[in-house]
């Protein structure tokens, strides 16, 4: 059995709360997976001289991270598709792609892809939008990772669903199925404006306020949607919401590359919350996010790293210096994003996006011990004067060395402990073979494009 107590010493803990805090020479004190205690290691090994101690001399510790927007499964088609446009990258790859292979087994392998990457690269909880998210939830339960579950809603059939009514009727008995599961929390996913319909929107929006539900959509993700969308429907994504009763502060808008100075007061009036993909916007070439406006204005921005088809990884640490930077050449102004700013949104901006910062996103007292050590003493990130701007915009996910969740090690010294991830090569490369083979393409093409038509 694990310990229920141990003392985690580290040469930095970084808590996110207080705003700005950076402890050295500090230990956390988990019992029975929450934080107990957070004080100085002479102290601590004087008042728990008897518990179990990890010394990490080299680290800094700081909250795990939180992945705010991801397709988790989509990693099994990592790279397909690249260099395109999203609608041609959507159109042309990944609809007749999932229209092919999506299903309940895809899902779970792909799922357990993404949770390996993500374990290993710092991350303890995430969004998730996709198509049979009980496979998701399953891999999540056995990885022991908090997961958020959207319950995907469309008005286009698919492998999973027929119509927005099955979509809704699945996704609410697989909530019901899973309701007694601490790790595992939901959202009403509507994929977007342009993909579901009035009427079943409105329907999404009674659903929300009824159950207390929060609503994970993408939203302005390009230009050119969002100026279709205007002349089909008279008004911007943002502002036809707003008339749907949707433009609350239960709405998580996922990308906003695109954004006029009325919908950004109007996203700032509802208190609704954006979840930026530096990324993913980038490779696609969808645009960039105005965070430094949208904070300013008072909207919460959390960080997600889309799914890996479109990023294609799910590094958080990497999403948290793209965010950085990409903030500081967009205005001009080195000062605005801050290596502390993006630290936050990656940790409790995202939780509290997803409503769960009274538990995780910061190393306070009473919180669960969601915990993630990065060694600094590596020859990029040395000398190390700020850790948190060493973490941000030096150290690399390699350097990820140990990950806790609720007390629990998931991660030592780099590698998972639970010893899948050589029987997980060998189900992601047959994924591989087999779909390269339905298409006729040899595995020795760099990329089969155009996909759109094959079968």
């Amino acid at each position: 059995m694990p310990p229920t107590e141990c003392l985690i010493e580290a040469r930095w803990i970084v808590p996110v709360v207080p705003d700005g805090a950076v402890y050295e020479n500090h230990a956390l004190l988990v019992r029975d997976g929450r934080i107990q205690d957070l004080l100085s290691i002479p102290d601590a090994r004087v008042r728990y001289a008897n518990v179990e101690r990890i010394a990490l001399v080299h680290h800094a510790l700081i909250p795990g991270l939180v992945n705010a927007h991801t397709h988790a499964a989509m990693t099994l088609f990592r790279g397909l598709g690249a260099d395109q446009p999203l609608e041609i990258w959507l159109k042309d790859y990944i609809w007749p792609l999932e229209a092919a292979w999506v299903d309940r087994d895809f899902v779970r392998d792909g799922t357990r892809l993404a949770i390996t990457e993500m374990l290993l690269s710092g991350t303890t909880c995430f969004n998730d939008m996709y198509f049979h998210p009980d496979a998701t939830i399953e891999a999540a339960i056995a990885a022991g990772i908090r997961l958020v579950s959207g319950i995907i809603v469309l008005d286009l059939p698919t492998r999973f669903a027929q119509n927005a009514q099955e979509y809704l009727h699945k996704g609410f008995a697989i909530r019901d199925g899973y309701r007694h599961e601490s790790r595992i929390h939901f959202t009403l996913a509507p994929h977007a404006p342009y993909t579901v319909g009035e009427t079943t929107l409105r329907k999404v929006a009674r659903f929300a306020d009824e159950l207390g539900l929060r609503v994970h959509m993408h939203v302005h993700e390009t230009e050119r949607e969002v100026q279709a969308f205007k002349e089909q429907h008279g008004c911007s994504p943002i502002q036809y919401l707003e008339r749907l009763g949707l433009l609350t502060p239960g709405l998580l808008a996922v990308h906003v590359t695109t954004l006029d100075a009325a919908d950004l007061e109007r996203l700032a009036r509802a208190r609704s919350s954006v979840i930026h993909c530096p990324e993913s916007n980038l490779k696609l070439g969808s645009g960039f996010c105005p965070v430094a406006d949208l904070r300013a204005a008072g909207v919460q921005v959390a960080l997600g790293t889309d799914g890996a088809a479109s990023n294609d990884d799910l590094d958080l640490l990497g999403e948290m210096r793209s965010a950085a930077l990409l903030a500081k050449g967009v205005t001009r102004d080195p000062s605005r994003l801050t290596a502390r700013d993006v630290l936050r949104m990656a940790t409790l901006d995202s939780a509290s996006v997803l409503g769960l910062e009274e538990e995780i996103g910061s190393l306070e007292r009473g919180k669960a011990a969601d915990c993630v050590a990065i060694d600094l003493s590596a020859p990029a990130t040395i000398p190390c004067y700020n850790p948190v701007a060493q973490i941000v915009y030096a150290a690399g996910r390699q350097q990820v060395s140990h990950v806790w969740i609720e007390g629990q090690l998931k991660v030592r010294e780099g590698r998972l402990l639970d010893g899948t991830e050589s029987t997980l090569a060998e189900r992601v490369n047959d994924w591989r073979e087999r779909i390269l083979d339905r298409l006729g393409v040899d595995s020795s093409t760099p990329d089969p494009a155009p996909l759109a038509g094959r079968r």
